[in-house]
């Protein structure tokens, strides 16, 4: 089979909302837990894998939009991504690993594998355009008979792909001011990290808190303004965040 088309595929994860947040070649042999991905060349275990997200408002208005928003059943964002990432990987015949499937797969490592994110100290991972607003949905893989030529950079790379463009890190390293851990009205940003369970008490005993409109901290960091959640977005984000206790 021939190299993907980067630019087909780009393409049918944005009629979705979805986008391409980096890649990387890989030898299953030789690298902890990539063994077992779906599609890898079944005799040397390599692959490509194809890190799948989101930045902005795009793929909550074509959620809001699809039957599982409206259908009253229990994660609906889940169901969206995994009946369109299921139907795009099956027509560019790749395997599709999901965050919130088991057993659970280390989006993050391979996040930081691809290029272009950093720790932060809100807990998720900044990205050098999209700042902390990039959420991981699915990871596409297939074997290198497969993989987009060459792998290092696509001719369509954008530079949505940072590990095609080579920007190797996030904004996180050399952001000195951090305004991220002084918007945190709970106080839960720490130089050891972030403590979840003291932010999940504030939001427990504030229940009409801001944050829970949209994480303070998060909306602090001037790194990928333009990609903020919306209001609506970012109120589903936070209840599912609490387990749906506050804030509804």
């Amino acid at each position: 089979m021939a190299g993907i088309d980067m630019e087909d595929l780009r393409k049918a994860l944005s009629r979705d909302g979805f986008l391409i947040l980096g890649g990387f070649a890989f030898d299953a042999s030789k690298t902890s837990g990539m063994a077992g991905l779906p599609a890898c060349d079944p005799t040397g275990g390599s692959g490509f894998l194809i890190l799948v997200g989101n930045a902005g408002g795009a793929m909550w208005e074509a959620f809001t939009a699809a039957p599982e928003a409206r259908d009253g059943a229990r994660d609906p964002l889940d169901r969206y991504t995994r009946r369109c990432i299921t139907a795009i990987a099956a027509h560019f015949e790749m395997g599709a690993v999901f965050p919130f499937e088991r057993p659970f797969q280390p989006f993050q490592q391979w996040a930081m594998r691809a290029g272009g994110f950093s720790p932060s100290p809100v807990g998720v991972l900044a990205h050098s355009r999209f700042g902390p607003w990039a959420g991981f949905r699915a990871a596409l893989v297939c074997g290198t008979s497969c993989a987009p030529h060459p792998p290092e950079k696509p001719a369509t790379a954008q530079r949505a792909d940072p590990a095609w463009e080579g920007e190797r890190t996030g904004p996180c390293p050399a952001c000195v001011e951090k305004p991220c851990m002084a918007a945190c009205p709970a106080k839960a940003l720490t130089p050891q990290g972030y403590d979840v369970p003291r932010c999940l008490s504030y939001l427990e005993a504030n229940p009409d808190a801001a944050c829970l409109s949209g994480c303070l901290a998060r909306i602090a960091c001037p790194h990928g303004a333009a990609y903020r959640q919306g209001r609506e977005q970012a109120r589903f984000h936070m209840r599912a965040f609490t387990g749906g206790h506050v804030g509804t």
